[in-house]
């Protein structure tokens, strides 16, 4: 009998509800780790998590028998009701609704993963929307501005 055979590799990137930045220092490992966990429950292998105050990266190798907006809505909806739960945020913690996913070679990982791990560094002179911006840009993805991220004032 013949197998199945894939390898994929995708970056995802979303924001807190209306770009605020409520994911705080003090916390953000522990959200790191618990993404971690959420990830390779559902058998993809995490490769990096990169939190900011206001928007996440997370690179993975993809399980296809997952599709990518249940993924994507299982770790939204388990890390909001979790940062409640841990009482972490002061205020009304939430995702924005949608999310970038874009795909990799394998020989993209290693530059991948340290543009995630390095995230405070590209931030002192890049805003999230300009890198967002570039994302989509860079990968050829045709996008409406009307249907973007909620860019508010950037807080860099």
């Amino acid at each position: 009998m013949a197998n199945t055979y894939t390898q994929c590799y995708f970056q995802l990137v979303f924001a807190v509800r209306e770009r605020e930045s409520q994911i705080k220092k003090e916390w953000k490992d522990k959200l790191e780790k618990y993404i971690t966990g959420i990830v390779q429950n559902s058998k993809h292998k995490m490769l990096a998590v990169g939190a900011m105050p206001d928007h996440i990266h997370i690179l993975l190798g993809y399980n296809v028998n997952q599709l990518i907006p249940d993924l994507v809505e299982n770790i939204k909806t388990s890390t909001d009701s979790w940062i409640k739960q841990e009482q972490l945020s002061r205020f009304r913690f939430g995702w924005q609704k949608g999310y970038g996913a874009f795909t990799y070679s394998k020989l993209e990982i290693g530059n991948v993963i340290n543009y995630i791990m390095s995230q405070e560094e590209h931030h002192r002179d890049r805003s999230f929307k300009e890198e967002y911006l570039n994302l989509l840009e860079k990968n050829e993805v045709e996008f409406k501005s009307e249907y973007l991220f909620e860019f508010f004032n950037d807080a860099w």
